[in-house]
């Protein structure tokens, strides 16, 4: 018999990932795996209580690696600090994620009883299957039951970009890339142009704040900030283990 790993003997699934489910979409291919882990830290799900040494859910999209759900640090940073940048006295704030992901950022904005409406915009109808009646709803299914909570599937820069009944929002809280120097998708990276970050601007409240998660520190991209008329641009970095820190990145709108 071959010997049995420590991941082995606690999760009962190999150290290797295992695909759950592969859907053709119309960007491409999105694939949810699951793999064995140590015990996780306190509060990886954002709740503070320990979570159990059991699953690793990975979203990957046309073979690239998008995020699992082994830490979470920066997504619930992509929420605390546009939290923190809006004025004090700013009652029942609107916010917008873009993308839904692995849910971190959704259960982090729902913990938080500040926020008043919560929008999630996801363009994968698989990623929204996962978490509403699939394995990624261990993580979601308080934050997708709470009364604040909408989930809209739709492309992120399309909606942003539309014209009619346009809502404004708070706080825009972005995370549909590895960065603005590493799109997933071609398409994203009008997003991150003049134009984009334009409609970013249009959608937001007067003092309002855009956050951007990304991979790395773009300082290109802090001055396209600061060159489609944003003020308080800052990066906020989350240390790593090995590389270069994860970031967010924060505008405000004027008032």
């Amino acid at each position: 018999m071959a010997p049995v790993t420590p991941t082995q003997a606690t999760t009962g699934l190999p150290e290797g990932p295992r695909t759950l489910d592969r859907r053709e979409g119309p960007y491409g291919e999105v694939v949810l795996r699951e793999r064995g882990g140590p015990p996780a830290g306190p509060g990886v799900d954002g709740s503070g209580a320990s979570a159990a040494p059991l699953v690793i859910y990975e979203i990957i999209a046309n073979g690239c690696f998008l995020m699992d759900t082994s830490d979470g640090r920066s997504e619930r940073l992509l929420i605390d600090a546009a939290l923190a940048a809006l004025p004090a006295g700013r009652a029942r704030p609107a916010v917008l994620i873009g993308g839904l992901g692995v849910g971190f950022s959704l259960v982090r904005a729902a913990q938080q009883p500040r926020w008043g409406r919560i929008v999630v915009v996801e363009r994968e109808a698989a990623v929204i299957d996962w978490h509403r009646t699939g394995p990624l709803s261990a993580v979601s299914a308080a934050a997708l039951a709470d009364p604040r909570s909408e989930v809209l599937h739709a492309d992120l820069v399309a909606h942003l970009r539309a014209e009619a009944g346009q809502d404004t929002y708070d706080a825009l809280c972005l995370d549909i890339d590895n960065g603005p120097d590493w799109t997933v998708t071609e398409d994203n990276n009008s997003l991150y142009s003049p134009g984009g970050l334009a409609a970013c601007r249009d959608r937001l409240t007067p003092g309002g704040v855009l956050a951007v998660w990304s991979a790395q520190p773009s300082p290109s991209f802090e001055d396209a900030l600061r060159n489609a008329g944003f003020s308080g641009v800052h990066t906020e970095e989350i240390p790593v283990v090995r590389g270069v820190p994860d970031v967010v990145h924060l505008a405000r709108k004027g008032a």
